[in-house]
This record gives C-alpha cells, sequence and structure tokens, in this order.
C-alpha cells in the first residue's frame, strides 16, 4: 500500500466522521426545535387557564367585597 492510498483511506475516514456528526447534529437540532416547540404548545394552552383562574379570583374578591 502507497502512501497516496494510505492518505486517500485517512481522507475518506474523516469524510464519513463528518457525515456522521453532521447527521448527529442534524438529529439533534432537530429533537431540541421539537421539544420547544412542544413546550411552547403546553405554555400557550396553559395560558387560557391562567387567566380564567385570575378572573375567577377577582371575581370573588369583588363578591367578598360586597357581601361584607
Amino acid at each position: 500500500m502507497g502512501i497516496k492510498d494510505q492518505f486517500q483511506d485517512k481522507a475518506n475516514d474523516l469524510a464519513d466522521k463528518a457525515k456522521g456528526a453532521m447527521g448527529g447534529a442534524k438529529d439533534e437540532a432537530s429533537e431540541r426545535a421539537s421539544q420547544a416547540q412542544d413546550e411552547a404548545s403546553e405554555r400557550s394552552s396553559q395560558a387560557p387557564d391562567q387567566a380564567r383562574e385570575a378572573a375567577q379570583e377577582q371575581q370573588d374578591k369583588f363578591n367578598q367585597d360586597y357581601d361584607a
């Protein structure tokens, strides 16, 4: 095996490692984006509930003030 072949093999190995790393990075980025989207969706669904609870608390306070 000549030196040229050794360098070519090393270059091919490095190219394969780079492709693998890029694929892993894409998978990780995709997973992070999916998690962020899930969290945002969960927060947006909680917001109306929190608003309703706050409005109910204010209504209860108002009713207590007039009951006294």
